[in-house]
């Protein structure tokens, strides 16, 4: 028996069932939910921080996605918001690093 206790995606245990093995399940309350897919989220951004892989970026997209959904945050009006904030403060395209920032003289 293995104990993973965490936030999987839906069809998982389907595949764990298909595999000849018992999935125990449960469905979680909101703010367990919420706190879960806030791990996840870390998990996952961790995940591609060390593989560096850009497979692991879908886990990442699939987890806001998520906590979008639970949140109730339109996903159209998300991305105008994003393309409004890209607008106002540009991307991360030019690759500015900001050393520091000095004081004019006059």
């Amino acid at each position: 028996m293995k104990v993973y206790k965490r936030l999987v995606r839906d069809k998982v245990p389907d595949m764990i069932l298909r595999d000849n093995q018992l999935p125990v399940t449960r469905t979680l309350n909101d703010k367990e939910y919420e706190e879960e897919l806030n791990k996840k989220l870390e998990e996952e951004v961790k995940d591609y921080l060390v593989n560096k892989n850009y497979i692991d970026m879908i886990d990442i997209v699939e987890v806001i996605d998520a906590i979008l959904d639970f949140k109730g945050i339109d996903k159209d009006a998300f991305e105008k918001e994003r393309i409004n904030k890209a607008n106002k403060k540009g991307t991360f395209k030019d690759r500015t690093y900001l050393e520091k920032i000095m004081e004019q003289t006059d």
